[in-house]
């Protein structure tokens, strides 16, 4: 790692749309960024390469990020909608994944990223963000409880853990009065077998059970 790259080089870091071309480059940067981190081995550079295909993707908010002519990161949004209690339909967007590559994280390139993109999905007119996350790291960008505007996580039980919901609103007050139920995009729901195929399609590489995962 280059003395540049310890800390952000704002004059040669580009966010900009991803392309075709950045496909498989952008699977592979996901698979190494979420490899063992929540389970042994990843799901997510597979779901990133199902959901470029579904109807709820935003194509216009599908960023990467480039340093020095190099993709380290990227993050794109869906849509998906509230089921409000009083019976509206509440439309708003879901993000992610997102990520930073692993060598270059905590040096302040995932919030710049972040907050791009949350800038132009609330210059497209969308209201509001709701995604899994921690707080740690999305509240400096303006996330908080999502459960603080009166918003549930679908099939949580009553009194569950709520505290990686996260919300934010890009329009002020978009969310007022309204309380219900986030529908999470069914696209993010992949099948195991169909992942674990198409992650034979890239390097070899070991999973393993490591602790904090949350899923085996």
């Amino acid at each position: 790692m280059t003395r540049r790259e310890k800390t952000m080089d704002s004059n040669n870091c580009e966010i900009r749309p991803e392309r075709f071309e950045d496909y498989r480059e952008v699977e592979g940067l996901v698979r190494e960024s979420f490899w063992n981190v929540y389970r042994p081995g990843c799901l997510e550079h597979y779901v990133i390469h199902v959901l470029r295909e579904d109807p709820a993707f935003v194509k216009e908010l599908d960023f990467v990020m480039v340093l020095n002519r190099r993709l380290i990161g990227q993050n794109m949004f869906m849509r998906t909608v509230i089921h409000a209690d009083d019976g509206r339909v509440i439309p708003v967007l879901t993000m992610g994944p997102i990520c930073i590559t692993p060598e270059l994280k905590r040096r302040g390139y995932g919030k710049k990223l972040l907050d791009y993109s949350l800038d132009k999905a609330a210059a497209m007119g969308y209201g509001a963000v709701l995604f899994e996350g921690n707080i740690g790291f999305y509240g400096h960008s303006g996330f908080t409880y999502a459960r603080s505007f009166g918003i549930r996580y679908h099939d949580l039980p009553e009194g569950a853990d709520d505290s990686f919901f996260l919300c934010k609103e890009l329009a002020p007050g978009y969310l007022d009065g309204i309380t219900g139920v986030y529908q999470t995009p069914p696209g993010y729901y992949v099948d195991d077998a169909a992942a674990e195929e198409f992650d034979k399609s890239f390097p070899p590489k070991e999973k393993l059970k490591l602790p904090g995962q949350i899923f085996d």
